[in-house]
């Protein structure tokens, strides 16, 4: 274990040494922080308060800005650990992998301390941005979330960073330059921002793209964060009307349905776990026919 741990630290030392590296792992949430800050958060706020004429505006503010940081936290979760594994890529490219042929270290030891570094990186990644968020909220928004809500955040955020930790590692064994792996983190970072429904609420989709979306990890693991922020803020916003709650649930993702079926929590959560199990095999697989 010692072995996996050294070269986990290692692979660490090596992400957070390079700025640009850590900067474009977050670059998709920041992208939309930048976008709901100068204008799409007003345009959502104007849209509920034509909606709901009655509507306070702070109230709308609020929700909104939970909303949007659901999101962000989502989408870090799924980018971070992507970034992170830019350290097998330029290993493989740099052919690295002939010193650790005379290393003694087992393969399985090397590919566990990819795995684990990603999911290291995605988690301590996605904590700060979480942070970031809370405080965000508490000062600029007026919104506290609940103890109980933060710590199932917490949790949301472990397991979808397992499952995109483990997705992105069989990608990225397919990659064997450094380029290749920027055009796939560009366009991975881009799609995953849209099928997750960080830059728009999955309402405005057409009906066939909704449940396309909402069939896919992404969308899920960004419903259940954003459930865990918007809990109190849209319950506040509406005066606890439970037919409001669930009408701006569906439109705004934090509920999802494909077709008549509604996608409950556990099974999002058990669709994560599956995605982590099943690609971390495949991965481990991959990784050890590359290194040799």
């Amino acid at each position: 274990m010692s072995v996996v741990l050294a070269i986990t630290g290692r692979n660490l030392r090596l992400y957070f040494r390079d700025p640009l590296n850590v900067f474009f792992s977050l670059l998709g949430a920041l992208i939309v922080f930048l976008l709901y800050a100068l204008f799409l958060g007003n345009i959502q706020v104007a849209s509920i308060a034509d909606s709901a004429p009655g509507a306070d505006p702070a109230k709308a503010g609020g929700f909104v800005d939970a909303w949007m940081f659901g999101g962000i936290v989502a989408l870090s979760t799924m980018s971070t650990p992507l970034g992170a594994l830019s350290v097998f890529v330029d290993d493989a490219a740099s052919g690295r992998f002939r010193d650790f042929l005379v290393a003694p270290i087992r393969h399985g030891q090397l590919v566990l301390g990819y795995l684990l570094s990603a999911f290291a990186i995605g988690v301590v990644m996605t904590l700060i941005v979480l942070a970031v968020a809370l405080l965000y909220l508490r000062l600029v928004s007026g919104v506290v979330l609940a103890p109980g809500h933060v710590l199932a955040a917490i949790g949301w955020i472990g397991l979808s960073t397992a499952g995109f930790a483990a997705l992105w590692a069989f990608l990225v064994s397919f990659l064997r330059t450094t380029g290749a792996f920027a055009a796939v983190s560009t366009i991975v970072g881009t799609v995953a921002g849209f099928v997750a429904g960080a830059y728009i609420a999955v309402g405005l989709f057409p009906e066939t793209v909704r449940n396309a979306v909402s069939a896919l990890p992404f969308a899920q693991s960004a419903m259940l964060l954003r459930q865990e922020f918007t809990a109190e803020p849209l319950s506040a916003l509406v005066g606890g009307n439970a037919q409001a709650i669930e009408g701006l649930d569906a439109f705004y993702g934090i509920t999802l349905s494909v077709g008549d079926w509604s996608v409950p929590a556990w099974f999002a959560a058990g669709l994560l776990g599956l995605i982590a199990v099943v690609f971390a095999a495949l991965a481990a697989a991959r990784i050890r026919s590359r290194i040799r």
